[in-house]
């Protein structure tokens, strides 16, 4: 019998295509002129748009972090490209009414001893409501606490319904 023939063991990972997270795609490029152009134009005549964009400079190289549409096919064009990248899962929040809106979503991860790592905001906004990428120490601990203090998260699935 080969290995998972006739059990009932399901080896789907963890991680399905409902979970509530946004892929995050850190890309490393060397630090000169037109290397960012290179990459964008890679996603021309797909259907993956670019939904936050953030960039670390340093001497030699750049890192630079992309939030996809279609993180499937976007992993496929980097791929591709042959480019080194890490892949990461961070947290979409929309931010509440008020004056202060990150001030509530901080309060709330600090109530949970839940640190950031890295913010920056979507140029998109899912719901019509602006909206943060969170990276997070504890990705389940800030899923469950957020949305146990009514803060509505934005998914994979949010973003690529956005034409």
């Amino acid at each position: 019998m080969s290995v998972g023939e006739g059990s009932a063991t399901n080896y789907s990972t963890m991680r399905g295509r409902n979970y509530p997270t946004i892929r995050q795609f850190t890309v490393f490029l060397e630090n000169r002129v037109g290397q960012l152009l290179e990459v964008v134009r890679r996603f021309e005549g797909s259907k993956v748009r670019i939904v936050a964009l953030s960039i670390n400079d340093a001497t030699e190289c750049a890192f630079v972090r992309f939030l996809l549409s279609h993180p499937e096919q976007g992993r496929e064009i980097l791929e591709r490209a042959g480019l080194a990248m890490i892949e990461s899962d961070l947290i979409g929040v929309e931010l509440p009414e008020g004056s202060q809106p990150l001030l509530q979503v901080c309060t709330a991860l600090l109530q949970a001893e839940i640190n950031i790592v890295q913010a920056y905001p979507l140029i998109i906004r899912p719901h019509g409501r602006p909206a943060v990428a969170l990276m997070v120490d504890n990705i389940e601990m800030a899923l469950e606490t957020l949305g146990n203090k009514g803060f509505t998260l934005v998914t994979e699935g949010d973003l690529s319904e956005m034409e």
